[in-house]
């Protein structure tokens, strides 16, 4: 499976794929869960179908486009927590609070890529 280019928390969306680590489907991202003012990643919000568990950072082996893959199996899964407290959430659950930080990255290149308006230069 392709799951994009790595990519940094500040920029991982919500809805993508959330991974075991023998590759099983597990949920999505709900939120991002940071300090970003320090740089400091706390880690995710997952949504499951039965509700919301938190992945510490140092349980995600890795962030892309389309996937989290983390460092633990499907039974360590079903023993996360549910998110409690008042962490700070990198991204906002109402929509059109925040754009895509993607957009916004394509956007100060000065243009829109691929199919979106960019053109090959002779």
């Amino acid at each position: 499976m392709d799951e994009g280019f790595a990519i940094a928390y500040q920029v991982l969306e919500r809805d993508v794929p959330v991974y075991a680590a023998g590759g099983e489907l597990l949920g999505t991202v709900d939120h991002v869960v940071a300090a970003p003012d320090q740089d400091i990643f706390h880690g995710i919000v997952m949504a499951d179908g039965k509700g919301r568990r938190f992945v510490a950072a140092d349980q995600i082996a890795s962030l892309h486009e389309h996937g989290v893959d983390l460092t633990i199996d499907v039974a360590q899964v079903a023993s996360l927590p549910e998110p409690h407290g008042a962490a700070p959430v990198w991204h906002d659950h109402e929509p059109g609070a925040k754009p895509s930080r993607w957009k916004s990255i394509a956007g100060s290149f000065g243009g829109r890529a691929g199919r979106d308006g960019w053109t090959k230069e002779p």
